[in-house]
Parts: C-alpha cells; structure tokens; sequence
C-alpha cells in the first residue's frame, strides 16, 4: 500500500511536545514507522571532532517522530486532513477529505 504522506510534504504534529507545529518532511523510514520533520522533535547529541565537524561539541538535530503523529495540511484552509487516493487520468493521486482537493506531489 502507498504511503500517505511522502518527502518533501507540509506536514503538522498532532500531539507531543511540538504539538502544532508544521515543517516539510526530510525523511521517511517505513520500517520504523518514523518520519524526520523539519525544525521539530530537535535533540541535542555530543559528537566528537571529524573531518565533517573539526571542532567538535553538542550539535542539534532533528529526531525521529512516529508517522501517526503527523498528519498532511489542507490546501484550503491549512488544518490537518487525512489523505484518500484517487484515479485521476491514469495515475493515483493524493486527495484531501477535507476539501475534495489534490494535496502537493
């Protein structure tokens, strides 16, 4: 079965500690269940001085966050939706229940 949502997608947190807010989706891992939002759930991790970092120290990253705590955006009116699939000459598309709308590729 195809996914809901897919990378690159405007997507809000439903519940949590970022509770409402939104960011576009860097990543999706389907074995986890998890999906990397951006600026949301950021952790703080020690790493050591590489080649990448030479200094070193605490950087901040994005954390995973479970896929059934977010949820796609409404083209309309910018509230969470749920996503239902469509033929639409000859190919599936995502669908707004909300709106009947097609929600971004």
């Amino acid at each position: 079965m195809a996914c809901k949502i897919k990378k690159g997608m405007t997507v809000v947190v439903l519940s949590g500690k970022s509770k409402g807010k939104q960011g576009k989706i860097l990543g999706i891992d389907l074995k986890e269940g998890k999906v990397l939002v951006e600026g949301v759930n950021i952790v703080k991790r020690a790493t050591r001085p590489n080649r990448q970092n030479p200094q070193g120290g605490i950087l901040e990253k994005e954390s995973g966050l479970p896929i059934s705590k977010v949820s796609a955006i409404d083209p309309d009116d910018k509230k969470p939706c749920r996503i239902k699939f469509i033929e639409q000459g000859g190919q599936k598309v995502r669908v707004s229940k909300r709106s009947g709308k097609v929600v971004e590729q």
